[in-house]
């Protein structure tokens, strides 16, 4: 019996490289936009691989509806015994930046202070003790969403009632990471292996350095090729093992009074970069399919 593949994903546009080179080799899968899940507790036939490509993000693009329907989801294909690609324990770190700063530390990763809250009246005293400036973002959010800059208490106290609290009214008041030149690296993990890893500085406003974004983010972020520090490295293979992460990416900067790497954020969706033909000397979709093929091809072998 052939495996076959099912996509769960959500953004229009970010997959169609992914779907491209799948049909490119002849691999047939069934697409499930994660904006309007519908299911059957019942259900007895499953394909034997799902891919969950679901975005944090996606409150952005009013489908934040599917955020925790998914979480569930994943859940019930996985107590029918279907394989899945970054699964429910994967997607947890997805929606969470409490979930993602824990795992971070339980790796011996340095992570940047923060305190997080749950409404308004809180943000304020959340901050006390804090070394401004501060970020406040949301918890379950992505591509930069809701996230803010603050550079004195006053400021903060004065746009609490505007805080961005997303998709599950949970925020973070986080001390600002104090680099050299305001960079910050991405490394990429696929199968337990680092693919590559980014340098990526921010040559306009705001906080989306989503990968995948480069035309359309007001950051234009830039991207250059680079190899990572080594304990960063070490980390980003340790957090993906731990957290059961097939593919993720891993950012982190580097404090410029100890040269230290301070990881603050975890992407299991892992969009990769879109202009990868100018900075890479691979194609990482191409990879990731070779990826997809062998599990499809191990799953296979069972029936």
């Amino acid at each position: 019996m052939t495996a076959r593949l099912a996509i769960l994903y959500e953004h229009p546009e970010w997959f169609r490289p992914l779907f491209a080179e799948l049909r490119r080799r002849g691999i047939a899968f069934a697409e499930w936009p994660a904006a309007a899940i519908s299911y059957d507790l019942d259900e007895s036939e499953f394909p034997s691989l799902v891919l969950n490509r679901m975005s944090p993000s996606a409150a952005s693009r009013h489908h934040g509806h599917g955020q925790f329907a998914v979480r569930d989801f994943l859940a019930f294909l996985e107590s029918r015994k279907v394989a899945v690609i970054n699964g429910a324990a994967a997607y947890e770190y997805e929606i969470s930046k409490v979930r993602q700063h824990e795992l971070f530390r339980r790796v011996g990763a340095r992570t940047p202070r923060t305190r997080v809250v749950n409404h308004a009246s809180l943000i304020a005293s959340a901050a006390e003790g804090l070394a401004f400036p501060v970020l406040v973002k949301p918890n379950c959010g992505g591509a930069g969403m809701g996230i803010r800059r603050f550079e004195n208490a006053a400021d903060l106290a004065a746009a609490a009632d505007s805080v961005n609290f997303g998709c599950d009214h949970t925020a973070h008041v986080q001390e600002v990471i104090p680099t050299r030149d305001g960079s910050c690296y991405r490394i990429e993990v696929l199968d337990g292996e680092i693919l590559y890893c980014v340098r990526i500085q921010r040559a306009g406003q705001g906080f989306n350095l989503c990968p995948a974004d480069i035309c359309s983010s007001a950051a234009k972020p830039v991207f250059t090729r680079c190899e990572p520090l080594p304990p960063a490295a070490a980390i980003a293979l340790a957090v993906a093992r731990l957290g059961k992460l097939d593919v993720c990416g891993v950012e982190y900067m580097v404090d410029h009074r100890t040269g230290e790497p301070v990881f603050y954020d975890l992407n299991a969706l892992s969009n990769f970069v879109a202009n990868a033909a100018e900075i890479l000397p691979f194609d990482p979709t191409a990879r990731f399919v070779d990826y997809i093929e062998r599990r499809l091809v191990a799953l296979s072998r069972l029936y």
